[in-house]
């Protein structure tokens, strides 16, 4: 896929509105993409200040008729999301992506909840509100088309990330789960140490420490993903089992 690739006005729905997809609707909304939300939370007065239509229904968000449904859950909830979503209201095969940070299981999850007829694409941006906050360019973004009929939905949801600089990354789940379980869980599983080491910003920071504190308030802003991380990626991989 190039960055002169065709793309298109998306209507992109979003399953689970929270910080994440709140930092991501930003962006397509600014691409001038139609943004739909769907969540367990009421973001209603969020989204009508932000030109987005919030759905209570999930029912009625389905019958939407969005180009993509974009999965924007934590790992913990999306097998209880997917299964409690009422799949026979959609309208026409519609494309399926995922943004969680771990891949195998999302898109095993998907794979057998879906409609044979609906597209499936894993993704993970590896950024966020926080390294994203300047812009996405040279940031990795990487993506699997897992099943993917209508390619032209597919590039111009691509192209979202693509347009805005990102590096794009394509690989298999299985390759992307083997590298995170490097580099992901050794990042959190540093982090916490020093969380529990209690450090802090001094007056006489060296920008290597400030890195390292910067890191320990990353990692605590996020301590559920690294609960799940270094169950999924330990030796016994028993949560893994768990949540296939």
């Amino acid at each position: 896929m190039s960055a002169s690739s065709d793309s298109r006005i998306l209507k992109i729905g979003m399953v689970g509105f929270g910080p994440f997809g709140q930092f991501l609707g930003k962006t397509m909304i600014k691409q001038g993409h139609i943004l739909r939300a769907t969540s367990r939370s009421d973001y209603s007065e969020f989204c009508a200040n932000s030109g987005i239509s919030f759905f209570r229904e999930v029912g009625a968000f389905l019958e939407a008729e969005n180009d993509v449904i974009l999965i924007c859950t934590s790992i913990l909830s999306l097998q209880e999301v997917l299964k409690s979503m009422p799949l026979h209201h959609l309208k026409r095969p519609t494309l399926f992506a995922d943004v969680l940070s771990v891949k195998e299981h999302p898109r095993n999850a998907l794979l057998r909840v879906l409609p044979q007829e609906s597209d499936v694409l894993c993704t993970h941006p590896m950024f966020g509100p926080e390294s994203g906050k300047d812009g996405w360019k040279g940031l990795n973004f990487m993506y699997e088309k897992v099943r993917i009929r209508n390619e032209a939905i597919c590039s111009s949801f691509l192209q979202v990330f693509e347009s805005e600089g990102c590096r794009m990354l394509k690989m298999s789940c299985e390759e992307h789960d083997k590298l995170a379980a490097r580099s992901q869980f050794l990042t959190h599983t540093i982090g916490r140490v020093l969380s529990e080491m209690e450090i802090q910003s001094t007056s006489i920071n060296t920008k290597r420490f400030e890195t390292l504190v910067q890191l320990v308030c990353s990692i605590s802003s996020s301590s559920y993903k690294y609960s799940l991380l270094s169950s999924i990626f330990s030796p016994t991989k028993k949560v893994k089992k768990d949540i296939q």
